[in-house]
């Protein structure tokens, strides 16, 4: 049986140095990500030779996608023999269209494959978030417009002296909205708050927007690479027109300057939330599938 444990910050640098190696581009493949959701999906982590595993360690639970180097067969054998050991038939999450034709080619005919939509990447250019440009984003720019004209704001980058407030400000915005996802918000706000205790230890970036000093609106995440940035969290007050357009291109503009691209994660299959990821046309929706082991 393989020795999956809970994650710890000290695992992050050959975490990171394994999944920065191979250029991933899902969202399952951030280690602060997997660390500030792990009490809450018992989402534990181990290493086999040079690849990164990942398990639920839940009755029934599913593996991530093994990443990393060297013999993708011999990966898979160890995960299929602990998946059997733990009474559990083998599933992989977080399945790529790469990762879909690597497992197939290594074990033809053993898994069969169902996207799930509810699941696919939002990846987008991050100068297309940054600018608005064209008349596709017409609509955003008048919401920001309305915001700039009316409101005295500030941005800021979120750091040791002004996360209190960003604490603060999640209070009430889960107070107004918790009536939609009890469940889930309060999850949320558990991951949210595991992430502002371990923010620089995690190599998170974010930032702030104020409005007459109080905190309208926030976004974090981290680095997944040279080539794209990861937004875990973005939250902004519903009544304050162009809260959420305003934070998300100022932060695009100011923050990610580096990043080609930006992963603004899954819509879990809320159709407001879906909604509002295309109406930023992604580049692309980042197929993935589950692989379900048919020996």
């Amino acid at each position: 049986m393989i020795d999956f444990k809970a994650p710890r910050i000290e695992d992050r640098p050959w975490v990171t140095q394994l999944m920065d190696s191979t250029r991933r581009e899902s969202c399952e493949y951030c280690f602060g990500n997997i660390f500030i959701w792990s009490p809450i999906y018992t989402t534990y982590i181990a290493r086999f030779e040079d690849y990164f595993l990942a398990a639920d360690i839940r009755d029934n639970g599913a593996y991530c996608f093994p990443m990393g180097h060297g013999d993708l067969r011999k990966a898979v054998d160890a995960v299929r023999a602990d998946a059997r050991e733990r009474g559990r038939n083998l599933q992989f999450f977080g399945v790529t269209e790469t990762d879909k034709r690597m497992l197939e080619a290594v074990c033809p005919g053993e898994f069969t494959f169902e996207a799930d939509r509810d699941f696919f990447d939002y990846i987008y250019y991050r100068e297309d978030l940054a600018t608005l440009a064209g008349k596709k984003y017409h609509a955003k720019r008048n919401h920001i417009a309305a915001f700039e004209r009316n409101e005295n704001f500030t941005y800021e980058e979120i750091n040791a002296r002004n996360m209190a407030d960003c604490i603060s400000m999640d209070e009430v915005w889960k107070k107004e909205n918790l009536d939609k996802d009890p469940v889930g918000l309060e999850q949320e706000h558990e991951a949210l708050m595991r992430a502002f205790e371990n923010y620089d230890a995690l190599g998170f970036r974010g930032a702030l927007l104020r409005v007459d000093g109080e905190v309208v609106a926030f976004t974090m995440g981290e680095s997944m690479g040279r080539h794209m940035f990861c937004t875990h969290f973005e939250k902004a007050f519903a009544h304050v027109r162009g809260a959420y357009p305003m934070i998300n291109r100022e932060f695009a503009a100011r923050s990610l300057t580096e990043f080609p691209l930006v992963n603004r994660e899954e819509d879990t299959g809320d159709e407001g939330l879906r909604k509002a990821k295309q109406s930023y046309h992604p580049l692309k929706l980042l197929v993935k599938y589950d692989a379900v082991s048919k020996i």
